[in-house]
């Protein structure tokens, strides 16, 4: 009798009603499809209230349902009971269906303004995510206030600098659309690979994309990751330009990888950062890729010392790199061990 009276007073305020008469087919019930507000009672055929309102808390899907424990019950300890259950209010028998409605209107309003607010939150992660490598949000978000501000700390780091040999030229024959919709192809390609071995974006500098590994987290085979990424970045590269079409043939995909110490932090200004790497090793990664031709992958000496068990590489001449003082050993990259 309480169920239809209840049911009968929310219709006709115009809410959709469901009753059940167990707490294990409420449980269920509430579990596949999650209702906006639950009246509970705490003396149910078989699992009591109670424990259907901690089972719903504790599930994700159900965790911010408002659960109102509608029963007889009126002692301070049953309240405590509910409250300790996860309940979001307690109403005890007999009540004023006024008070009854003004409450389930109160938390359904409440309901909706955190929906509202979980959309928002949503939409600003996919919009977030697209700038920033996910990685790094998460970083930030366990502690902002000391990845929020400029400046950053010394790590070592492989860095690996990816350029599409040949767009310029291809550039010239085609529209700004149709080298934007092929750039795009590439980047989505080769940003994957980034992505599956645990590497962190930089940036896009016009036909070349820059990464980085071992920032902000580090899995301790970063070096072998930066190299794996080169590697399958070639095979990739091939597949999107088979499956573009003839006119990318012209295009090659040259890769410089270096490892070594850098500063890993935020740069630029407190309107506008960029989460990056700065350093001497950056820029000999960015001089190794210059100088690669023809789908070359070329490997510094200090990134070859960590992953030689693992690949196979061809020395080239000791060369001395522009704007670099110094003679330095180089290894081009032919193949990786199984």
């Amino acid at each position: 009798m309480n169920r239809e009276v209840i049911e009968a007073h929310l219709a006709m305020e115009g809410y959709s009603v469901t009753t059940l008469s167990a707490g294990s087919k409420a449980l269920e019930a509430a579990l596949t499809q999650p209702p906006d507000l639950i009246l509970l009672d705490a003396m149910l055929p078989d699992v009591s209230g109670f424990e259907v309102c901690r089972r719903l808390k504790e599930s994700d899907a159900t965790r911010f349902v408002p659960v109102v424990m509608v029963t007889a019950l009126e002692s301070e300890q049953d309240k405590l009971r509910a409250i300790e259950a996860g309940a979001d209010d307690f109403i005890t028998k007999p009540f004023s269906y006024l008070m009854l409605k003004t409450r389930v209107r109160s938390l359904l309003r409440l309901k909706h303004l955190r929906d509202e607010l979980e959309t928002r939150n949503a939409l600003l992660n996919r919009i977030l995510n697209r700038y920033v490598d996910e990685e790094i949000m998460q970083v930030i978000l366990i502690d902002p206030d000391r990845y929020l501000k400029l400046g950053g700390e010394t790590r070592r780091v492989s860095i690996l600098f990816a350029d599409i040999s040949g767009f310029t030229a291809f550039a010239e024959q085609y529209t700004a659309q149709e080298v934007v919709s092929v750039l795009n192809n590439i980047f989505s390609a080769l940003t994957e690979v980034v992505v599956q071995h645990h590497g962190t974006l930089d940036k896009y500098i016009g036909d070349e994309l820059m990464a980085f590994f071992g920032a902000p987290v580090a899995t301790g085979d970063d070096t072998l990751n930066a190299v794996m990424t080169a590697w399958e970045m070639q095979s990739r590269f091939t597949q999107v330009v088979a499956e573009m079409g003839s006119r990318l043939l012209p295009l090659s995909l040259n890769v410089g990888v270096h490892t070594g110490e850098v500063v890993v932090g935020n740069v630029g200004s407190e309107r506008f950062m960029n989460y990056t790497v700065i350093g001497d090793a950056a820029n000999t990664a960015h001089r190794l890729q210059e100088i690669a031709q023809d789908g070359q992958i070329l490997l510094s000496e200090t990134t070859y010392a960590e992953v030689r068990d693992m690949v196979e590489v061809r020395a080239l001449p000791p060369t001395r790199l522009p704007g670099k003082s110094s003679v330095l050993p180089i290894f081009a990259l032919t193949g990786v061990k199984a």
